[in-house]
Parts: structure tokens; sequence; C-alpha cells
């Protein structure tokens, strides 16, 4: 297609757009964050750099039939969702500029129009200039010749189920394995850049980028939320249809279509659904057992949605009610869970908080009714943890991976969203117990951003005699 076609294709394709509604035309930029909230994390990489530049690669395309997803870092920086993208954003300039490849006519008759070099790329995604990628090269030369620190990624991509600590251990295991030893697609850029830019220092772009993601914005925290709220909604839809004899494969499904259908772009770590001794492997996720009457359950699983994820877990009983053994020990396990949580609050150190939420744990163990002395001792060591004068971890930090990116800190601060994780376990028996809620740090404490999702036993029982989506649909056929 060329001149003239080009030209009439589009107009067409705008006709279509108006009939159809614009819901009908494929987005050219996102609709999640404004172009000015991308533009003030690159005001911030500026601040950072000083007089050097940050080079970012776009992720590819893929090949499979799965829908394109850009990596974290890039689409942090710019939330252009286009493949084998690139960004400088000059520090001494204050300014930055997109490289895109040229339009591939074909591709877009059959899949839709995307962000391709021009002034409307530079209106939609706010960056000063998009150029096409061909001349990024030229850029790299007058950068290099100037002698220009370069900041680049250095730690692999993450995708969507991403985590930063999953995609280094995969790059080492490929570097160490003796008939693989591929380097990273970020080490192998690095190399082409030390090749063609050699009077230029390149220095790690993650440690900043790290320390930005860190604190959210109240957006982000948004993105966040939601993702929370479709996350405890697929768990509740599971509560609800869990009978035993189920799969745990049908209980996964259930959350899986509860995703989708409140725009979940995807999964934001595989499936935790374990059953029975199951649940005591924390990462289980074959999801192949069948569940049998009297087992407890646990359901961890997320969305990844907006490019934001949620970690949510529940622990209950298949067939919806707690036995007087189940009710004494997750009784306790709750108890101790909630010492942990209302422990929480800005300005203090997770050292602080741990040591708190100790005290508190020790006043409930006074006074709880125990019958079962193997329960007793398991909530003792579970208290003892707490008491661990080098403990300092309240869980894992949340945001656009679901054990999301870290960096150094004092104490916690409005903005950071983390989870809390405990388990209370019986390994001789394989009994593990554990919950999981998305906590935001606010100016006066918490919220608890999964709340709404019961954990008290009577609240569980409650949910689960509903009717659930699963028999729902049997119904209907």
């Amino acid at each position: 297609m060329r001149g003239s076609s080009i030209l009439r294709w589009w107009v067409v394709t705008a006709s279509l757009v108006v009939a159809a509604g614009a819901s009908a035309q494929p987005a050219l930029f996102t609709d999640a964050f404004p172009p000015e909230e991308f533009a003030r994390r690159r005001a911030r990489v500026m601040a950072e750099i000083g007089d050097g530049a940050a080079i970012i690669q776009g992720t590819t395309e893929l090949a499979t039939y799965h829908k394109f997803r850009q990596n974290n870092q890039f689409y942090y920086l710019t939330g252009v969702e286009v493949a084998r993208a690139m960004l400088v954003i000059d520090g001494r300039a204050k300014r930055s500029t997109l490289f895109l490849l040229p339009r591939d006519e074909r591709a877009e008759r059959s899949e839709g129009p995307v962000l391709a070099p021009g002034p409307e790329a530079a209106r939609l995604t706010g960056i000063e200039e998009v150029r096409p990628r061909e001349e990024f090269a030229a850029v790299l030369d007058g950068l290099a010749a100037a002698g220009r620190t370069l900041y680049l990624p250095h730690r692999p991509e993450a995708l969507g189920a991403g985590t930063p600590g999953y995609s280094v251990a995969h790059e080492q295991k490929s570097l160490d394995d003796p008939w693989d030893g591929r380097p990273s697609r970020e080490k192998a850029f690095i190399g082409k850049i030390d090749a063609r830019a050699p009077n230029s220092r390149v220095e790690d772009l993650d440690p900043i980028l790290d320390a930005m993601r860190l604190v959210k914005s109240p957006r982000e925290i948004d993105a966040v939320r939601e993702a929370t709220r479709i996350a405890s909604i697929g768990i509740q839809e599971i509560m609800r249809s869990a009978r035993p004899g189920m799969y745990e494969y049908e209980l996964e499904a259930i959350a899986d279509y509860a995703f989708k259908r409140h725009n979940a772009q995807g999964i934001a770590y595989f499936a935790l659904v374990a059953s029975g001794q199951n649940a005591a492997f924390p990462h289980y996720h074959a999801a192949q057992s069948q569940t049998t009457d009297g087992q407890f359950v646990l359901v961890d699983y997320g969305p990844d949605y907006h490019y934001y994820a949620a970690d949510v877990t529940r622990t209950f009983p298949i067939n919806g009610k707690f036995s007087p053994w189940q009710r004494e020990i997750y009784g306790i396990y709750v108890k101790l869970y909630q010492a942990l949580m209302t422990s929480i609050r800005p300005g203090v150190a997770a050292r602080d908080i741990l040591k708190d939420a100790a005290t508190r744990m020790d006043a409930i163990m006074a006074s709880y009714p125990f019958t079962d002395s193997t329960i007793k001792a398991a909530a003792e060591r579970f208290v003892a943890g707490y008491h661990n004068p080098n403990r300092n971890s309240l869980g894992h930090w949340v945001g656009m991976e679901v054990h999301d990116v870290t960096a150094p800190y004092e104490v916690l601060q409005p903005g950071m969203i983390f989870t809390i994780e405990p388990a209370l376990t019986i390994p001789e028996d394989m009994v593990y117990i554990r919950c999981e809620d998305t906590i935001l740090v606010t100016e006066t404490g918490y919220e608890n951003m999964s709340s709404f999702l019961p954990i008290e036993i009577a609240d569980i029982e409650k949910l689960m005699a509903e009717t659930g989506f699963a028999e729902k649909r049997t119904a209907g056929r």
C-alpha cells in the first residue's frame, strides 16, 4: 500500500470507527494513566542521572499468539505498548526521544493500527520527539562522541507474571547451562552499547527506577486497589462454589473467569490452589488433586490489571464448615495474623512493627483456650519467630510485579504497598495455614485493600453457604 491508497485506507478505517463506536478501534496509547504521569517519572530520572542519558528497550513481539504486553520498566516510563520500541532520556537536554518501528500496514489490516513514528505519537504519549527506530544509532553515536554516561537496565525484563527474582534466576540458569549459555537481552544490549560507545561509562538504571517504584503514586495505588478487588472477587467466587470432590483446577477456573470478566489483562502469577497436604508446598500450582471432605483448601491468586498486580490468599474448609480442630488452629492463626496487621503504621521501621506485634501475640497466646497441644506448640513457634531480633521483614512489596522491586528504606512511608503472609505450620503432619492481604501504608496508618474478603470463621462459613458461580452455571446447562 502506497501514497493515496494509505490515505484512503485510513479514511475508511476512521469512518468505520465513527459508525461502530470508538471502542471498535484498538487504542494507540494506554488509557490507564495520562501522559503527564509518565512525564513526571521521566523528569525524576533526569534529575537522578544529571548530565547522563538513560536508554531503555521495550520488549519484542512474541513468537506466539498471545496478546502483546510491554516490559515493566519501559511501560513505567512511557506507557507505550508496541514491540521493539526504544527510549532515550537525556538528562542534560531535559527531553526524551522515543524510537518506534515503521508502520506495518499488512499487520494493521489484520490486527488494527498501532503507534508509529511522528507528531501524532508525540502528542498522544507526551514524549517530546518520536522518531523512526533506525535513527537510534545516530543519536547513540552523538552521546558516545560526547563521552556521556549511559544508564541502562541491567536486570532481565519482567513481563506478565514475572518478578525480579525469577527474571534474574532464569538468566543465571541459562548462563550456567552448558547447552545454553545465552546472556539476557539486557546483557547483550549492554555489550553492543559498550562496543559502539567505548568512551562512555555504562551505569545501572534499575536502582533509580526501583527506588521510584517503591512508593506508589495515587494512580498506581488505584490500579493496585482494583487488581486487589478483582483478586478478592475471584477468591470469593471460589469459596462460594467450593464443594468436596471438586478438583483444584475447577476452583482455579472460577477465579480465571472472574479475572477476565473484570478486564484483567492476565495473571500476576500462577494460581496456587492447594488442597490438604498440597498446601505444605508454598508455591504448589499443579492443581490436579481432587478435594475430599474435611480438607482445608488454600487459594493464593491475583490478576495483572493495567500492569499492576495483587496478591491475596485465603484458607478455608472445602465443605464450608470448620470442624472443631480446624476452628482451633485457624482461630489462633487469625488472631495472631491480625496482631501483625494492626501493628502497621507509617514512620516506623519494620523491626519495630514486628516487636510490637510480638507483644500483642504474647497477650493473645496467654488467653487462648487451647485443647490440642500440637496446635499450641505450632502457635508458640509462630510467635517465637516474631521475637527474633534479626527479623526485619513484614512480607514482600507489591506493584507492577507481585514480588515487586525493592530499594533501601528506613521506615514505612505512605504509598508503599506490601503483603503480609505469615504461615502457621505443623511440618510433621504437613499442615500449612496461611492468609495474605495487600496492605497500603497511609498517612495515618494502613489500608487493607482486600479487607472485604472474609477472613473470620463466621464470615467464611456465611459466604460459603451462598450459591456459587459454578453451581449457577451447572444449573443453567
